[in-house]
């Protein structure tokens, strides 16, 4: 089964959605099941991973509601208050939804750098293994330390990281993006979505070669059998269609890792979020 390990949907809401911003005006719109299917037929993708945007449980019962009877959604990750004294509650009650594989928080707009590593967001992480549901790490790489300590304090978790924890594409830095990356990479549970490098790059004036240096680094640290290609569909279409954000992934891994290109568009994301069981 071929996956996009990371899309999203919404009907848009310009309260709600205020990160959406007027220069972000190609996605200020609806976007659901029947927009995204005629982008996964033409690019030869099976199923998707819907992911949380909003903070919110309505946000996760909106993604389920889409997943349930649809078999292009292979799994939702969802949002939940991690730091309620109340989470083992709200994870048994969700439970019950076999198409939620994983959880997220935005944590890169918390202004506390340190947010993941705080006590009571690491208890509630801490719940997750229980009931089989993954942690999506949506981090910059200021915030790569927490989520260092976040993975060690919890060994056991599988985390995967979003968007290459969105390293400064369009100016062309490196450090100490890359070595921190190594680092969280220590821990065996720990993936990476090669998903998100076209909305850190130059929106309008990007090459495919921008992203090589980033890729070389990932594919260093994790290796092929921990990475999964995504989209970060309609959010990527600011700066490219569906197809030229897949051709980067997927020319990359034809010229440097030919062999594991089953393993990067598919069978990694569902190893991870265990699809095979709920899709």
């Amino acid at each position: 089964m071929v996956i996009d390990a990371h899309q999203h949907f919404w009907r848009f809401n310009p309260v709600r959605d205020a990160w959406i911003t007027e220069d972000m005006s190609a996605i200020r719109r609806d976007f659901l099941p029947r927009d995204l299917a005629p982008e996964l037929e033409g690019n030869k993708i099976d199923a998707s991973i819907a992911v949380q945007a909003d903070q919110s449980e309505a946000e996760t019962e909106f993604l389920l509601g889409l997943a349930e009877g649809n078999h292009r959604i292979a799994g939702v990750v969802g949002w939940l208050d991690l730091r309620s004294p109340s989470i083992e509650k709200r994870l048994e009650h969700f439970s019950t939804f076999k198409k939620l594989r994983g959880v997220r928080h935005v944590a890169q707009a918390e202004p506390d750098d340190r947010f993941l590593a705080r006590t009571d967001f690491v208890r509630g992480v801490g719940h997750l293994k229980e009931f089989l549901l993954t942690y999506d790490m949506l981090v910059y790489p200021r915030q790569l330390p927490a989520a260092i300590e976040l993975s060690r304090k919890l060994p056991d978790q599988k985390f995967v990281v979003d968007h290459l924890a969105k390293p400064e594409i369009k100016a062309k830095k490196i450090e100490p993006w890359a070595s921190l990356m190594g680092q969280l990479a220590a821990n065996p549970n720990v993936y990476c979505k090669l998903s998100g490098m076209v909305t850190e790059a130059d929106w309008k004036n990007w090459k495919p070669a921008d992203f090589e240096p980033y890729l070389d680094v990932v594919f260093d640290a994790f290796g092929a059998q921990r990475l999964m290609f995504g989209s970060d569909w309609p959010v990527c279409l600011v700066a490219g269609t569906y197809a030229r954000v897949k051709d980067i992934v997927a020319s990359y891994v034809e010229r440097h890792a030919p062999g594991a290109k089953a393993a990067i568009f598919g069978d990694n994301a569902q190893r991870f979020y265990q699809t095979q069981l709920h899709a």
